[in-house]
């Protein structure tokens, strides 16, 4: 796998289409998440008129369609909510760090759906990105606890072939500057390059706190994206 492999054009298409094919709502060349789990569509890479046309019966009227960072545009009768420039960035090497203390199980606990009211709480207050009920469906999902409450997460998101895109990363408040970002953060690279697969990561351009850490850790801009959202007619 290089940095140039074309499923990464597409993330949320080649994970619709495969490792998350059992989460998707599929209508012709039109797919997009399940209910709860996430707000990402994607039409076929050359979409015609019966694309989006097939994605807004899926969506259904006045939907909000989150195209993430499709370079295609829906036809003007849809309604523009939001167009936000940021990045895509590859994980450095084999994704092993020579951080010490860090790695699965060292200090971190796997969370799951009885976690979610903690999750969503701390996804209310940080604002890491869209994050719902069941978003820890999409793959593993850790945390850091402290005092029993949690302080910090990080998970797994899209699942393109060979790769997977480390998300929702982020740390409350009163526990920052402690290194838990950067725990997590390797932790879920060595689990995933453990099994084969590369990890990967976006970020939008304004959060430039997360762009600093994730260039700390060895992480290469890959391209520049830009992430848009519609309401269907």
């Amino acid at each position: 796998m290089n940095d140039d492999d074309p499923v990464l054009d597409d993330p949320v298409g080649q994970s619709l289409g495969g490792r998350h094919a059992h989460l998707a709502r599929r209508l012709g060349r039109a797919a997009t998440y399940l209910t709860d789990v996430a707000t990402f569509s994607t039409v076929s890479p050359d979409p015609d008129e019966e694309d989006w046309a097939d994605l807004a019966k899926l969506l259904g009227p006045g939907a909000f369609a989150d195209m993430f960072n499709c370079p295609a545009v829906p036809p003007a009768s849809w309604e523009p909510v939001f167009s936000l420039a940021g990045r895509q960035l590859i994980w450095p090497g084999d994704g092993r760090s020579d951080r010490p203390g860090t790695g699965p199980g060292t200090g971190l606990v796997e969370l799951g759906a009885d976690d979610v009211p903690e999750m969503l709480d701390l996804v209310a207050r940080t604002e890491p990105g869209p994050f719902w009920p069941r978003t820890h469906e999409l793959g593993t999902y850790l945390g850091v606890r402290v005092d029993g409450t949690l302080v910090a997460m990080a998970g797994e998101r899209l699942r393109p072939p060979g790769w997977t895109e480390i998300s929702a990363v982020c740390t409350a408040p009163d526990a920052r500057g402690q290194g838990h970002a950067a725990h997590l953060l390797d932790a879920l690279a060595a689990r995933i390059v453990a099994r084969g697969e590369r990890p990967f990561l976006h970020v939008a351009e304004t959060n430039t706190g997360a762009i600093a850490l994730y260039e700390r850790l060895g992480c290469k801009t890959r391209k520049q994206v830009t992430f848009r959202g519609f309401r269907t007619p």
